[in-house]
């Protein structure tokens, strides 16, 4: 499907995050080693991230990534403490514009989804009502209906994860999917594992979620761990938190 990430730290430059390591996620694009559906992520790519200011910057395009030049010339130059980054494989029927690309955003939040609904009309008829309406909840891919079930329990004052490990089980009830998703509010950043894998990286500098080690076989390479599928992660100013989705 995706390849995605999301990060926290210190300053980092955007071309530092998503084009320089070693397995970048700019790699990825054309030779992720780890994806269980899809061979390529060529459907389009974003990058959301956070400034002086309450709201993210959000940049998105319906291509690959190596072929904008525009991102090429810009990721040098900005420099973020937070970060959610994605590669898009787009499910078949799914919109091909970028606004099906990740990240969506509204308010301060963002959020990524790598997998499918396994049944999408269903799950929409059944919980449209319970998701936020915003615009992004209206593009015309499934990932738009788990970011507005969870944006409306972190408007409703719940916290990242919590947000996330809701949207999970909603749709869950209704037909179920690969449904693993990172968001940010940034401050903290959060995960949940649902038939998708998600490795993470802590280190003194930062912590990062993401798809795919981004320097597997470097001699740090053993600091990422992957975590277990129904993992729900949180990770900000007071630690990390790790629960399960089902107790």
């Amino acid at each position: 499907m995706c390849r995605h990430l999301a990060y926290l730290g210190a300053q980092r430059t955007l071309q530092s995050l998503v084009v320089d390591p070693t397995h970048s996620l700019y790699e990825q694009s054309w030779a992720p080693r780890r994806q269980r559906h899809g061979t390529v992520n060529v459907d389009g790519f974003g990058v959301g991230w956070y400034v002086e200011r309450v709201e993210p910057v959000r940049y998105r395009r319906a291509q690959p990534i190596w072929t904008d030049a525009s991102f090429a010339s810009l990721a040098p130059t900005i420099s973020t403490t937070c970060a959610v980054a994605a590669v898009r494989s787009a499910t078949t029927g799914t919109s091909p514009d970028e606004s099906a690309a990740a990240p969506f955003t509204h308010g301060r939040w963002l959020f990524s989804h790598n997998g499918r609904l396994h049944d999408w009309p269903t799950a929409r008829r059944a919980l449209l009502a319970r998701a936020a309406d915003v615009p992004d909840t209206w593009a015309g891919v499934d990932s738009a209906l788990l970011f507005g079930l969870a944006l409306a329990r972190w408007e409703a004052g719940a916290n990242l994860a919590t947000g996330l490990a809701a949207a999970a089980r909603d749709v869950l009830d209704h037909g179920g999917g690969r449904l693993t998703m990172l968001a940010s509010d940034g401050r903290s950043i959060a995960a949940v594992v649902v038939g998708e894998p998600v490795h993470l990286l802590t280190s003194r500098t930062g912590v990062v979620i993401a798809s795919e080690p981004w320097d597997e076989g470097a001699p740090e390479a053993g600091r990422w761990r992957e975590l277990a599928d129904g993992a729900v992660l949180q990770a900000g100013a007071d630690g990390i938190t790790e629960t399960l989705l089902r107790a």
